[in-house]
């Protein structure tokens, strides 16, 4: 009884917490609308941005490992978080080197990860038929409608790689943004 009592206080203090902070959750929600709305009207430049902006995070975080690697040089697997330091590094460097290139390259990363999502969400999907009822044809077609985005995506490239990954970065910071303002406005009236 201790777990259910546990839980039941912590999920008043995490309502609590919302209902004092709604005006920052509706702030937060409304200014990622906003910047999905700007990623989608122009995700050539979105794209470019996520790019520019991994690449930065890939070698900060490869020198981060390689200080870290050098400073406990005497742990085993020093060699294996070398290699893994070296290649975020050199990762990022490349993006913000050929920050076009690496759009593509992302861009058909993307592209192979929708299909295999989408290949394992219809066969999970079919798989749970039974189990599922009637809710089983909404993984169905889940799947299928990642294996279409992976589609246009691979078929369109090279030009997809300029509206791919802004238009996906801006449906999401959309659709977040508008999670949100929903959670924000409920709280509000709680």
């Amino acid at each position: 009884m201790t777990l259910s009592n546990d839980l039941n206080k912590l999920r008043s203090e995490m309502q609590a917490a919302v209902k004092a902070h709604w005006k920052a959750f509706l702030f937060e929600g409304i200014l990622l609308v906003i910047l999905g709305i700007a990623a989608m009207i122009v995700p050539t430049f979105a794209s470019l941005a996520v790019t520019i902006f991994l690449g930065w995070m890939f070698l900060i975080s490869g020198i981060g490992g390689l200080i870290v690697t050098f400073w406990a040089r005497n742990m085993p697997g020093f060699w294996w978080s070398l290699i893994s330091a070296a290649l975020a590094v050199l990762a990022g460097m490349v993006l913000l080197a050929r920050p076009m290139q690496g759009v593509l390259t992302l861009t058909i990363v993307i592209g192979a990860y929708f299909v295999a999502e989408g290949v394992a969400t219809v066969m999970y999907a079919l798989e749970h038929r039974r189990e599922l009822s009637g809710r089983w044809s909404w993984l169905l077609i889940a799947g299928l409608m990642d294996i279409l985005v992976a589609f246009f995506i691979i078929a369109g490239l090279p030009e997809s790689a300029g509206w791919a990954i802004g238009l996906l970065v801006g449906l999401n910071l959309m659709f977040g943004g508008a999670t949100l303002i929903g959670m924000a406005l409920a709280a509000r009236n709680t």
